[in-house]
C-alpha cells in the first residue's frame, strides 16, 4: 500500500497554525476528518492519545507521526500538515516539529498502520524531502513530492549493488517495538556511508520481521560491522569481523561519525565462541553494571510467571475468605473448590516456574542459549532445596529460595561459558557436537552438583532472613517499609529502585507477603503524587506538564513508577526528594498497618486481594498527599 492512496488533497494542511501539541493534534484529528474514512471520531481520538500517552511520537527531525487503530476507523487514512516555524511536541531530540502525518488504521487492519509508519520514517529521514515537503505551495505539490520520494524509494529498495561492487559496511538496525527508528538508522547509516564514498547494507528487524537481510557473502566482503540496536541482535553470523555496537538512537543522529570510525578500523573483533558472545575486550562495562545486566534479564522473564500466578493465588484468598482464619493471610487459598484451582491447580503452578526460568535466563544472558537448561536445572534444584544430605535421607529437602536461583544462573552461566573455552581445543570435526552433548551434558552435571552441595548453605540463609523478618517488632518493620518505600522512588526505574523490587520478588518466594505491599505502596506514589501537583498547584507546572501530569494518575494507579521519570530529569531538585518523601511515608504505613500482598504487580487492581485493604488504600494516599504537599512547598511558581 502506497502513502499517495491513503493520503487525499482534503486531508492536507499547509502552513498550519498550531502554539501546541494539543492543538497540532486537533488540527490532524479536522483535516483526517475529511478523508470520511473516519466513523467514529471519538473512538479514533482516544486511540492516539492513548498511543501519545505511552510515548511522544514526536520522532525527532522535525517530524511527528501520531497513529492510532480503532474501531472507529473505517479505512485506512492518512492526514498531513506542516508548521513552519515548528511546534513544541516533546519529541525526542526535544525540537519542535515542523512536518506532522496522522496516521489511521482500522482495528481489524492488521498491522497496516505499523507498515505505513515504517515507510513514513525510511522516506522522512532524507533532510531535503522534509524541506521540499514543508515549503510546498499547494497540496498537489505535496503529493508529487510523495510519489516521487516513494518510488525512489521503491527503486532503491529493488536495486541490488552492481556487479563488482564491494559492500563496504554492513550492519543491523532494531528498537525495541521495530516502528519507526528501527528504519530511520537504517536511512540514517546508508546515506551516510554513500556520501563518504562507501557502500552499505543495512539489515531492519522491525515489526514485520526482518528486511533486507544480510546474506554470508555480503558479510564476508564487508569491512566493518555497524550494530545500531535497543534490543539483543542474532550475532553469531558476524565472529571475526569488526564491530561497533550502539543504542538504535546513535545509529540515526551520528551515522556519519559511526561509519568514519567503522572504515578507520575502529570496532572491535567480534569473537563468537558458539556459547558466550563477547568481543575481543569485554572492559567498556563495570563488573556491577555487567551482573545488573544478566540479572534483569532473569527478572524480566521471570516476571510473567510470577505476576500471573500470584495475582491467580491472591484471587483464590478472595474466594477462600468465606473457609479461612482470616488473621492468617498466609493461609488462605486452598480450601473452596474454586480457590482450589486458581491456588493449587493454576496459580501455583505458574508461580513455581519462577525460580526456574530466573535462573535459567540469568544464565542464558550470560552464555546465550547454551546457558538456558543448565540454568533452568539448577533454578529447579534450588526450589526444589534437594542436597547431598537430603537425597541420603539424612535431613528434609529445604528450597535455596531466591538467592539459590541466583547462584544457580549466574554459576549456570559462566560454568558454560568455561566450558566453551575448553571446547575450543576439540577437533573440528566435533564442532557439531558442542551444543548438543557438551554443553547440555557437563553443564547440567556441574551446576546440579554444585546446588546439591550449595542448597543447604542458602536454605540456612533464607531461614535464618524469614525467622529475622518474622521476629521484627512494629517499630522495625515500620522503618523496613520506610526504606523499601524510599527506594522505589530513587530512580524510579533504575538500579535502586530494581533492587526494592527484587527483593519484594524474593520476599513473595518466602512467604513475606507485607515487603512487597510496602514496595508496591511506594511505586505507586511518586507518579501519584505529580498528579495531584499539577492538578492542585497548576501554576507551578508548564502547559505542557499539565497535560501529561494528568496520565500519571493511570500510571500511579497501574504502579508504573516511571510516570514521574520526566518531572524528576526537569526539576531534580526539588522531585526527587518529594516523592522520595512520599514513597517512604506510604511503604511505612502499609508495613505498619500489616497490609500483605501475594501479587508482585497490579496496583489498584488487586487492592482487594490485599490484607487490609482499606489500610493500604490509606497509606498510598497519606504518601501521595505528603509528596503533593512537599512539590507545592519547593517548586517555585512558573510564568
Amino acid at each position: 500500500m502506497k502513502i499517495r492512496d491513503l493520503l487525499s488533497s482534503e486531508s492536507i494542511v499547509l502552513n498550519g497554525q498550531a502554539a501546541s501539541k494539543a492543538e497540532a493534534l486537533e488540527v490532524l484529528f479536522g483535516a483526517i476528518d475529511k478523508s470520511g474514512n473516519i466513523a467514529d471520531m471519538a473512538a479514533y481520538k482516544k486511540a492516539v492519545l492513548d498511543r501519545e500517552a505511552l510515548s511522544t511520537t514526536g520522532v525527532g527531525e522535525g517530524v511527528a507521526i501520531p497513529h492510532g487503530q480503532s474501531e472507529g476507523v473505517a479505512k485506512a487514512c492518512l492526514s498531513a500538515m506542516t508548521v513552519k516555524d515548528g511546534v513544541e511536541f516533546e519529541s525526542l531530540d526535544n525540537q519542535p516539529a515542523k512536518l506532522f502525518f496522522m496516521i489511521a488504521a482500522p482495528k481489524s487492519g492488521g498491522d497496516v498502520h505499523l507498515a505505513v509508519l515504517a515507510r513514513l520514517s525510511q522516506m522522512l529521514m532524507d533532510e531535503g524531502f522534509r524541506n521540499r515537503l514543508i515549503n510546498a505551495q499547494s497540496a498537489s505539490e505535496f503529493l508529487a513530492l510523495i510519489d516521487e520520494q516513494e518510488a525512489a524509494k521503491e527503486a532503491k529498495e529493488t536495486a541490488t549493488p552492481a556487479a563488482g561492487q564491494k559492500i563496504n559496511i554492513v550492519g543491523v538496525t532494531a528498537c525495541p517495538t521495530g516502528i519507526a527508528h528501527t528504519y530511520m538508522a537504517q536511512e540514517a547509516l546508508e546515506a551516510a556511508a554513500k556520501e563518504l564514498g562507501y557502500v552499505a547494507k543495512i539489515e531492519t528487524q522491525g515489526s514485520g520481521g526482518a528486511k533486507s537481510v544480510l546474506t554470508k557473502a555480503d558479510i564476508d566482503q564487508a569491512d566493518a560491522v555497524i550494530i545500531a540496536a535497543d534490543k539483543n541482535v542474532e550475532m553469531a553470523r558476524f565472529n571475526g569481523k569488526r564491530v561497533i555496537s550502539v543504542p538504535v538512537s546513535k545509529g540515526i543522529h551520528d551515522a556519519k561519525e559511526l561509519v568514519e570510525k567503522a572504515m578507520a578500523g575502529e570496532g572491535k573483533v567480534y569473537v563468537h565462541s558458539g556459547a558466550a558472545a563477547s568481543f575481543g575486550d569485554d572492559g567498556e562495562e563495570s563488573i556491577g553494571r555487567t551482573i545488573y545486566k544478566h540479572l534483569m534479564n532473569g527478572v524480566s522473564h521471570m516476571l510473567p510467571f510470577v505476576i500471573g500466578g500470584g495475582i491467580l493465588i491472591a484471587l483464590a484468598f478472595l474466594f477462600d475468605m468465606p473457609y479461612t482464619d482470616a488473621s492468617n493471610y498466609a493461609s488462605f487459598g486452598g480450601n473452596s473448590l474454586i480457590a482450589k484451582i486458581l491456588n493449587s491447580g493454576i496459580g501455583g503452578r505458574a508461580f513455581g516456574f519462577m525460580l526456574p526460568v530466573l535462573a535459567g535466563f540469568i544464565a542464558q544472558s550470560i552464555a546465550d542459549r547454551p546457558g538456558l537448561a543448565p540454568g533452568f536445572v539448577g533454578g529447579g534444584l534450588a526450589a526444589a532445596g534437594t542436597s547431598f544430605s537430603s537425597l541420603a535421607g539424612n535431613s528434609d529437602a529445604i528450597s535455596g529460595g531466591f538467592l539459590g536461583a541466583l547462584f544457580a544462573g549466574f554459576f549456570a552461566g559462566y560454568a558454560v561459558k568455561y566450558l566453551a573455552k575448553l571446547s575450543d581445543k576439540l577437533p573440528s570435526a566435533l564442532e557439531g557436537t558442542k551444543p548438543t552433548l557438551i554443553y547440555p551434558l557437563f553443564g547440567t552435571l556441574a551446576v546440579g552438583l554444585a546446588m546439591l552441595l550449595v542448597n543447604p548453605v542458602f536454605a540456612s540463609i533464607n531461614l535464618g532472613i524469614t525467622g529475622l523478618l518474622g521476629s521484627m517488632g512494629t517499630s522495625s518493620k515500620l522503618l523496613l517499609g520506610v526504606v523499601l518505600g524510599a527506594m522505589m522512588a530513587v530512580d524510579m526505574g533504575g538500579p535502586v529502585n530494581k533492587a526494592a523490587y527484587v527483593f519484594g520478588l524474593a520476599s513473595l518466594e518466602s512467604g513475606n507477603f507485607d515487603i512487597m505491599a510496602a514496595v508496591m505502596a511506594g511505586g505507586m506514589v511518586p507518579p501519584l503524587a505529580i498528579a495531584l501537583s499539577t492538578t492542585f498547584f497548576p501554576k507551578k507546572y508548564s502547559k505542557r506538564e499539565r497535560d501529561s501530569g494528568i496520565t500519571n494518575f493511570i500510571m500511579g494507579l497501574s504502579f508504573i513508577t516511571e510516570g514521574a521519570i520526566p518531572f524528576a530529569a526537569a526539576d531534580p531538585i526539588r522531585v526527587i526528594p518529594s516523592i522520595i518523601a512520599g514513597s517512604a511515608v506510604a511503604g511505612g504505613l502499609s508495613m505498619l498497618f500489616g497490609c500483605m500482598l501475594r501479587a508482585p504487580h497490579g496496583g489498584i487492581f488487586v487492592v482487594a486481594t490485599i490484607s487490609n485493604p482499606f489500610g493500604y488504600l490509606i497509606a498510598i494516599a497519606a504518601g501521595s498527599l505528603v509528596g503533593m504537599a512537599l512539590l507545592a512547598i519547593l517548586k517555585k511558581n512558573q510564568e
